[in-house]
């Protein structure tokens, strides 16, 4: 039996970072993961990589540029014919980005000593690990530590089956080499509104079907209300409140039944997407011996420092409690494995930022207005639209706005929440000034670069205390 100072399932990244990080803290690492690419092969990178954050990335980009080309060309001045849409051309360039970042993870696991074991792994008693290889062969290896870094997977609906390649799940829809020309949703969270995006780009007819009355709501609601119209006008109709009781193929396209307001709903698309969430990947993760402890939803129960119920077990990413986002689960992976070096590292979860990468953006990080209200927290706010911003107006990019938090009594920054241009880009300034326990008038009194999308920022901060410049305020007394 091989036996390794950390064994890590699972290569998403969770942990593909733990297990570098644990390397480079000189333990003897080695990876279990059983995602295969399209073609049968084992491949490093779990579900960000292969059929998520990445992939849908590229195509909203892609996407982005040819609407851009399209529509959007004639107020700089830009007269643009014969735009060609090749959308196979524009899949396999998705396919070529996933390719080199999924080999430049195989190459800092060879880097760094990292032994890659491709299959599937099974959690045994004292920290033993099953590894049943695709072929079907087994063996056995054990190590003082194990990380569980399974990563997630989509929910699916039994009122909406996956039928071939017409009703899919969110891996599914990134595959496809021709524009459907009516595509139904069901669900407008963060993964529904972003394919909803890429194919009304490339010219669907695009439905939502979110059984939530609420939009987006686990971000700020000011910035969601707004987000819906200006969505509504690019033509994705989205229709909350509706709950989707059966769906059925047929020749003419999947016919969806749905009820809204309590009223009896139908729709024909021709391909449809199940975009309601995803699970933690943990069915028979562990063998029932190891007494790992799971809650009905089959999220691993970890402690503030993800040890799991299993002596020198830890879970992290998205089979544990908080946000599922790569970035959560790659600090996590980082934490875990300096703690088992013996080094004192945490993860602030108050200041983890989440991104929609919809056309405008949208970002957050901290505490929405409702929660604070709810909370019963003295707070002030400050917004500075982007129709304000030079550099937006330059860009022809005014959409959106920037909404700063703060404590009422401390002044320290508790939320900032942005729609707009490269909001995924901009957050990242809002996240420094949460984990450094910034007041508003910190960044208030911080010299951003003019003109710039920052500046953005600067003058919500400045609004925290009714002082921004650019924009126009009551007189004060």
């Amino acid at each position: 039996m091989n036996n390794y100072d950390v064994i890590v399932i699972g290569a998403g990244p969770a942990g593909y970072v733990a297990a570098i990080r644990c390397a480079q803290l000189g333990m003897k690492v080695a990876c279990v993961d059983e995602w295969l690419d399209r073609d049968g092969q084992p491949v490093l990178g779990g579900t960000c990589l292969n059929a998520g954050c990445i992939p849908s990335k590229a195509l909203l980009e892609s996407s982005a540029l040819y609407q851009q080309l399209q529509q959007d060309m004639n107020g700089h001045g830009i007269s643009v014919t014969g735009v060609a849409l090749d959308v196979a051309a524009m899949i396999n360039s998705k396919e070529r980005v996933v390719h080199d970042l999924t080999r430049g993870i195989a190459g800092l696991f060879g880097a760094n000593g990292i032994e890659w074991l491709p299959g599937r792994g099974q959690l045994l008693p004292d920290r033993e690990v099953r590894v049943t290889a695709h072929d079907g062969s087994r063996q056995t290896i054990a190590a003082t530590h194990v990380i569980l870094a399974p990563g997630s997977m989509p929910v699916q609906l039994a009122v909406a089956p996956l039928h071939n390649d017409v009703v899919v799940d969110s891996t599914g829809a990134l595959n496809w080499i021709e524009v459907p020309q009516r595509l139904g949703i069901i669900g407008a969270g963060v993964i529904g509104l972003e394919l909803g995006s890429v194919w009304r780009r490339l010219g669907a007819e695009v439905t939502l079907l979110e059984a939530q009355d609420e939009f987006l709501a686990m971000a700020d609601r000011q910035i969601t209300q707004s987000a819906l119209r200006l969505f509504q006008k690019q033509g994705l109709d989205i229709q909350l409140g509706a709950c989707v009781k059966s769906t059925r193929v047929e020749a003419d396209g999947v016919h969806v039944d749905y009820e809204n307001s309590g009223a009896g709903q139908s729709l024909i698309v021709d391909r449809l997407i199940v975009a309601v969430g995803r699970r933690p990947c943990t069915d028979g993760l562990a063998a029932a011996e190891t007494e790992l402890l799971l809650d009905e939803q089959g999220f691993i129960h970890v402690d503030e420092e993800c040890c799991t119920s299993t002596p020198g077990v830890y879970a992290i990413g998205d089979v544990v409690r908080g946000p599922m986002l790569a970035h959560k689960g790659s600090e996590e992976g980082v934490a875990v494995a300096e703690r088992i070096a013996g080094q004192l590292s945490e993860v602030n979860y108050e200041a983890i930022a989440s991104v929609v990468y919809t056309q405008p953006e949208i970002a957050w990080v901290g505490r929405t207005e409702e929660a604070l209200k709810q909370a019963g927290v003295d707070y002030r706010t400050g917004v500075f639209p982007f129709a304000a911003s030079g550099r937006a107006r330059a860009m022809q990019a005014t959409a959106g706005m920037v909404k700063v938090l703060s404590d009422a009594v401390t002044d320290r920054v508790l939320g900032v929440h942005i729609l707009g241009a490269h909001a995924s880009e901009l957050i990242g300034q809002a996240v420094m000034a949460l984990e450094f326990d910034a007041s508003s008038e910190d960044i208030a009194r911080t010299v951003f670069t003019h003109p710039t999308l920052s500046e953005a920022l600067h003058e919500a901060a400045l609004a925290v205390d009714n002082r921004a410049i650019h924009v126009a305020h009551s007189r004060r007394r």
